[in-house]
């Protein structure tokens, strides 16, 4: 069943940060950990930590299309994520 960024935003709303962006940047190993997630979540929660360096809504978008999800929303520096087949809506884009 496809979500609208409502549903998908009220079913993050109880879910805390389970991938970090740090220092490192975005890496192999943080794109694999959020597809892995994804697979079996649906609705993952990202943090883009200061140390990386860089702005969270650019960050989140390279790394929804590297790992093939859905950016569904950026807030501060926490981006939500989705798989894209669970959601209908229009994916976030960078302004």
């Amino acid at each position: 069943m496809s979500r609208t960024k409502k549903d998908v935003m009220r079913d993050a709303s109880e879910l805390r940060p389970t991938v970090h962006v740090g220092k490192d940047g975005i890496t192999d190993e943080l794109v694999e950990e959020v597809r892995l997630q994804l697979k079996t979540r649906k609705v993952i929660k990202m943090r883009l930590l200061d140390s990386s360096g860089e702005d969270p809504k650019a960050t989140a978008e390279l790394v929804a299309e590297r790992s093939k999800a859905t950016l569904v929303d950026v807030r501060g520096s926490v981006a939500v994520l989705c798989e894209k087949r669970y959601f209908a809506g229009k994916p976030m884009s960078v302004e």
